[in-house]
């Protein structure tokens, strides 16, 4: 699985990498975490507002920082 945070570095960015890594870790699931900053990569991906956060080269998130838990569910899909 190829997991993706969008976002330049901030701190929502960071949160939400952190909340990634908890819902991989909390399913034991063998995943890549990538933190893209640059800002025309984030761009390609078509959202409006970092982070963002992209499983499997989909978009689920952009926006906002969700828990642990509901990124679990989105990884369970």
């Amino acid at each position: 699985m190829d997991i993706t945070i969008l976002g330049p570095g901030c701190r929502n960015c960071i949160n939400l990498e952190n909340e990634t890594r908890k819902a991989v870790d909390s399913l034991s699931l063998d995943a890549t975490i990538n933190h893209v900053t640059d800002y025309a990569q984030i761009m390609s991906y078509g959202i409006m507002a970092t982070p963002g956060l992209v499983i499997d080269g989909e978009v689920v998130i952009s926006g906002r920082v969700p828990k642990a838990k509901e990124i679990e569910q989105l990884l369970q899909r």
